[in-house]
């Protein structure tokens, strides 16, 4: 069930609400772009309403794949971002667009396949491996497509794995995490995931955690402010306050909390460095 702090937005109507946001100015409510795994494991329907008690401000929240958040923000259609691409979000800041970055909170990425497991990914020593070995095979790998955080993960451990995946075996959807689970499930083909939105997930019918653990799939989600001299219509004493309370001992607090059947999907980890 939604959350009312959370809207669905198209991306047609995402510059209808950037011209309202400049229109109502006065309204205490920023628009947040943050990706689909946040989005679809119930984070923010846990968190936001502890920050809105706090500080009076509404988030509204565009669940889109990482790359296209990045390009919202670029666009001035955000006050503020929480992504998980390190290298983007420094990259972002070092273009000027963004004026600070802040480590958040960390999970992990899984593989999740069939339960017969016919690639054997399940004896593998590392993530590389367990990738060689599903293309090997030609097993059904269903990817997200979508220049999201999770893509943009998925296809360095191909690079790593000296895999260029392609052919039948290899499906590209360009859609969120949720949809690509889902159609995972209906093809009963190997998938990866972020942990969060795995447990979260209500569809698995065949399919089950193959592979977990390994370094490469560690998975750091980062807040950036977006600087105020290239986009000064927005919101940017209110994304401050935003961004300052998810690196506040409240904020991780309730990311800390925030459970799915008893088990934590977010780790804080602000100024862990």
């Amino acid at each position: 069930m939604q959350h009312k702090t959370r809207i669905a937005l198209t991306a047609i109507g995402i510059l209808g609400l950037s011209l309202t946001a400049q229109a109502q100015d006065g309204e205490r409510y920023i628009v947040l772009a943050s990706t689909t795994s946040t989005d679809n494991s119930g984070l923010f329907d846990a968190i936001l309403p502890t920050f809105t008690e706090a500080t009076g401000i509404e988030v509204r929240v565009v669940a889109v794949g990482t790359g296209q958040a990045f390009e919202i923000a670029r666009r001035g259609d955000a006050d503020s971002l929480l992504v998980h691409d390190t290298a983007g979000e420094e990259r972002f800041v070092e273009e000027g667009y963004g004026t600070e970055r802040a480590d958040v909170m960390y999970n992990d990425f899984v593989i999740i396949g069939p339960d017969g497991d016919p690639a054997g990914i399940s004896e593998a020593e590392t993530v590389a491996e367990a990738m060689r070995l599903i293309a090997e095979a030609e097993a059904a790998f269903a990817s997200r497509g979508d220049d999201s955080g999770t893509h943009r993960a998925e296809q360095r451990l191909w690079e790593a794995a000296g895999v260029e995946p392609g052919g039948a075996w290899y499906r590209e959807l360009g859609s969120g995490m949720g949809p690509t689970l889902n159609t995972a499930a209906g093809m009963n083909a190997y998938v990866m995931s972020d942990r969060a939105t795995w447990v979260a997930f209500e569809n698995p019918r065949e399919l089950t955690l193959l592979f977990e653990g390994d370094e490469a799939l560690f998975n750091q989600y980062g807040s950036l402010l977006i600087d105020p001299e290239r986009h000064p219509h927005l919101k940017h004493d209110l994304a401050e306050q935003w961004h300052g309370w998810l690196l506040s001992a409240e904020g991780q607090q309730a990311i800390a909390g925030f459970t799915v059947n008893g088990q934590a999907l977010f780790f804080p980890n602000a100024h862990s460095d």
